[in-house]
């Protein structure tokens, strides 16, 4: 699968929440935060479509999207791409720069801990 745009990621997103939707959900829950034209929604899913990241169910005179990769996997591969490309292949410096960019609470910090506490006792 090629990598999303920006805008098909934004249409993967709602489509791994909702599992399955027409073209008018999608829209619908688009211009719930930006303002966007609804064949240019539509004009998206058919090229998502046509490169293999959503599937059709043409049963039915609306059309259904579904997503045709589970978002762990597009997560992981953005992310491989994202270190390997802005970071030079360093997840370390990734995860400074994430971190430093937002003001994390006492709970993210707390679960953040945590996980790191986890990968170490795996390496061990």
């Amino acid at each position: 699968m090629s990598k999303p745009t920006e805008a098909e990621l934004e249409i993967l997103s709602l489509l791994w929440e909702m599992k399955e939707a027409s073209v008018r959900q999608i829209h619908e829950r688009l211009s719930e935060s930006k303002e966007t034209g609804y064949t240019t929604t539509l004009k998206i899913m058919q090229i998502m479509h046509a490169k293999g990241m959503v599937s059709r169910d043409e049963k039915s005179r609306s059309h259904l999207y579904r997503p045709a990769t589970n978002q762990k996997d597009t997560q992981s591969s953005l992310l491989k791409n994202l270190v390997s490309t802005a970071f030079g292949g360093s997840s370390k410096s990734l995860v400074m720069q994430a971190l430093g960019q937002e003001n994390p609470s006492k709970d993210d910090i707390d679960e953040i801990r945590a996980f790191l506490d986890q990968l170490e006792n795996n390496s061990q």
